[in-house]
This record gives structure tokens, sequence and C-alpha cells, in this order.
């Protein structure tokens, strides 16, 4: 088996959302769906894809603002972080600066927390707790497939801010060495921003990483 995994980058800070299915599958995960619910609602349906879960790395306003109106299209249940449910459950209070949203808020489905297999659209999913970048970060790491959905944890050549309420530098590369030391370089990391990278390149040339590459 192989994944078929479709990138949405939406809003205004241009956030990463993602489809994720079984190549050939019919049924689909949605990862962190941030904003433009129409475009992501639309690209399932022309892929005539059935949503099996929405599943959130983390609740910072970006990667959540599409839940409600996405959840409610497609009847699939949200998997949220469980530190960070209260956020979900009254986003526009946790909004950081005006002008944007407004988000409509969600209670969620499901909580994850770290150390959970998730049987989903046919695939199996490992959720690792990652915290720094947020209290209750997690990552899913699909089994058998080299492929990490890491949200804000690790970019190409950078790393998720540790300056916003909650962050935690120390823990952001706790997070970023388990996350190392549990997968191959090969292994695919689809982040919350910016492009696709692999683990293997970003131990050995991210700027950020040097206490790690020893």
């Amino acid at each position: 088996m192989s994944l078929d995994v479709e990138m949405l980058t939406v809003g205004p800070l241009a956030e990463n959302c993602f489809i994720v299915s079984p190549e050939g599958g019919e049924r689909a995960l949605i990862i962190d769906p941030g904003e433009e619910p129409d475009r992501i609602l639309a690209t399932v349906e022309a892929r005539g894809l059935e949503v099996e879960a929405i599943l959130l790395t983390h609740c910072h306003f970006d990667h959540i603002g599409a839940v409600a109106p996405v959840a409610r299209e497609t009847g699939a249940p949200v998997h949220c972080p469980k530190l960070e449910v209260p956020v979900l459950a009254d986003i526009m209070s946790f909004v950081p600066m005006p002008g944007l949203g407004p988000y409509e808020s969600y209670e969620a489905d499901e909580t994850v927390e770290g150390g959970e297999v998730l049987e989903l659209a046919g695939l199996t999913l490992d959720v690792i707790f990652t915290p720094g970048h947020s209290p209750g970060h997690v990552t899913y790491s699909v089994r058998g497939e080299d492929a990490i959905f890491s949200g804000d944890v690790l970019f190409q050549s950078s790393v998720g801010r540790v300056d916003l309420p909650g962050g935690d530098g120390p823990a952001l590369m706790r997070s970023i060495a388990t996350l190392l030391d549990r997968h191959s370089a090969e292994t695919l990391v689809h982040p919350g921003h910016m492009g696709i990278t692999t683990l293997g390149a970003e131990k050995q040339s991210n700027p950020f990483l040097g206490g790690l590459a020893a």
C-alpha cells in the first residue's frame, strides 16, 4: 500500500491542510482543515472520497478555522489533542490579532494525547505527543508508509515557533528528537507550513537542529 496525499495550502498564514487516503481508496482523512472549507470540501467531492475522520495536530486558529463546517458537511468525527479541547471549543478567544475570522467553534468528538493507535480509512496511525509549539501538540505517523503529519513541529530548514502561549523550546527539541529516533531518514514530513521534506534532510541541514545532528 502507498499513500495518496493532497496538500491544500489555505488561509492568510498559508497553512497546509492534508487529504490522506490509501492509494486508490475511497475513504480519507482530513488533517488540520485551517480555512477555506468550501475549497477543502470541493476537493473531497471531486475525488469521490468519503471522509472518515478529521485529525488535528494542534489548535492554533490557522489549523482549525474550517473544522466546524467541514465536520458538519462530512459528518466525520474530529480528533483533537486533549489539552487543547478548550481552544477548539472557543476559537475566537484565542485568535491573537484582529481582522481574522470569524471562526466557528467546535466541541471535539474524540481526544488524543499520544500513545494511541488509530485505525481509520484503511490506515494505521500512531499518535505521538510532540509538545513545544503548543502544549498538546501531536504528530500522526502512518505505519508502514514512512510518512508523518507533523503540524508545526518541524519545517523545511526551520522549526515551530515557541513564543506563543504555552510554547516551550526545550520541549520542542525533545519532540523533534523523538520523531528522529522513531523514524527512518527517508520519512516524509508533511508540515503545517511550507513544503514537504524528509527527516534525513532536516537532520543534516536544518540550522535549528545542530544539537540533534550529532
